[in-house]
């Protein structure tokens, strides 16, 4: 079996140490000298440690402050199902709610985008046919926990009461709702999640450190036909929400 890298073993440490209560959350680490002597290694070994607990949100860095203990955080419940989506409300919501939490989303949408190569193919269209986008920030009690960004087809949509995802008649109702109102029945969703590190400008939305794990999902809607009719990259902090899958069994 391969020894276990140098930083691995100095973020145990670390970790051990905050456990046992030898700093609190709001303490400043020593300097990286410091741990690098106490534990018998490099100032480099040190920093990919502080790096990877930093990403895990157990330390947040602090541009020309230094490394600090975070402090505790109740991870949101993110539950992916697509029995979910209901007429009667949103599902983010509920899950806020039942967390004593307030759950809201800012969105805009632009009309008439040209679809990127990867969103084309994954809606089964020519790169650069015109879709509509929308980009969400969802909040709990007004602190973003999730991304997303959202391509229908406009050719599906184009000229309906539905066009706008989050205006008109049917704001707020969801895909399949949406979808429903125009005589386009969904047969089922495709979800693809992949951990990955954050994008600058997703860490300055998410208030969390460049480069922290998030979860990236890529999930598609299909029409009873098979055809893509709406595709969206979902973005989730791994530090701060906890992605749930609830599957319902038909009988």
């Amino acid at each position: 079996m391969s020894e276990q890298p140098p930083y691995l073993r100095i973020a145990d440490e670390l970790r051990q140490r905050i456990a046992e209560h030898v700093w609190e959350p709001g303490d400043r680490l020593p300097s990286r000298a410091q741990i690098g002597q106490e534990c018998g290694v490099g100032e480099n070994v040190v920093r990919r440690a502080q790096e990877l607990l930093i990403s895990q949100g157990v330390l947040e860095g602090r541009a020309g402050s230094g490394t600090y203990i975070s402090e505790p955080r109740e991870r949101v419940r993110v539950v992916r199902s697509s029995a979910r989506e209901q007429p009667s409300g949103s599902p983010f919501r509920q899950d806020m709610k039942a967390l004593r939490r307030q759950g809201d989303w800012e969105s805009r949408t632009d009309a008439k985008v040209p679809a990127p190569a990867e969103i084309a193919s994954r809606l089964g269209i020519a790169e650069g046919e015109l879709c509509v986008r929308t980009t969400y920030e969802f909040l709990a009690d007004g602190k973003p926990v999730q991304l997303s960004t959202s391509w229908e087809p406009y050719a599906v949509t184009g000229g309906t009461l539905v066009v706008l995802p989050e205006g008109g008649p049917h704001a707020g109702a969801g895909v399949v709702n949406r979808m429903a109102a125009i005589g386009v029945t969904i047969s089922h969703a495709v979800e693809q999640p992949e951990p990955r590190h954050a994008t600058a400008e997703e860490a300055s939305l998410l208030g969390i450190q460049k480069a922290a794990l998030v979860t990236h999902i890529r999930r598609t809607y299909y029409s009873d036909d098979g055809r893509p009719v709406e595709t969206a990259d979902i973005v989730v902090p791994a530090a701060h929400c906890e992605i749930v899958y609830e599957i319902p069994i038909n009988r």
